[in-house]
């Protein structure tokens, strides 16, 4: 299948007054995501993973013996999870649902416990990578964090968030400051609505 860009599900400079600047989307989404999607669908031509679909090429294409991944790998797990990361945040606070709600607090004690080790997750993933919230294949919760641009599919997990922990995801408007960025977006930009629907 070929890799497309997706539109952004809100306007380019719509995250604007919850921490992440029109700038920072411009490079993320329009040079960084695009970037991805050009890469891979030049690397997947001709290929045995031309029409398959995209877990299938994250699953196949995934080396669990080594940190650095091959080229297809790359860009098209790296696509996954920026085609998920947009649509996991949104302009309007939003409450978090109940059932989110619960389960969060069933599995970590509290939201605010969720939230600190999830951005400790995040704070703690030496170099480029991601931090998440996942199902795992039992149906319990769990925080984890990747390198680079590896994801839950690779381990038959169910990525319910995922913050992108790669310094151009926050350089712009956080500098080095990746903690306070974990922050802002636990607490301003998560569209908890879209995390709920994927339990």
């Amino acid at each position: 299948m070929s890799l497309v860009l997706s539109e952004l599900p809100y306007a380019i400079d719509a995250l604007a007054d919850h921490g992440m600047s029109r700038e920072t989307m411009e490079y993320h989404h329009d040079i960084h995501h695009k970037a991805y999607v050009d890469n891979g669908n030049n690397l997947l031509k001709g290929t045995e993973w031309e029409n398959k679909s995209l877990e299938e090429i994250i699953v196949g294409t995934y080396d669990s013996n080594s940190v650095a991944q091959n080229g297809i790998f790359n860009n098209v797990s790296q696509h996954w999870n920026h085609e998920q990361f947009w649509q996991m945040m949104g302009p309007s606070k939003v409450s978090m649902p109940s059932e989110l709600e619960n389960a969060i607090t069933s599995s970590f004690g509290s939201v605010d416990k969720f939230k600190e080790d999830f951005c400790n997750a995040g704070a703690t993933q030496f170099g480029s990578g991601w931090c998440w919230l996942v199902k795992d294949k039992d149906g319990s919760l769990k925080i984890t964090k990747t390198e680079n641009g590896v994801n839950p599919v690779c381990f038959g997990q169910t990525a319910l968030l995922g913050c992108d922990v790669w310094e151009h995801s926050y350089y712009i408007d956080f500098r080095n400051k990746r903690p306070v960025y974990l922050k802002n977006f636990v607490d301003n930009l998560v569209n908890w609505e879209n995390v709920a629907s994927r339990l």
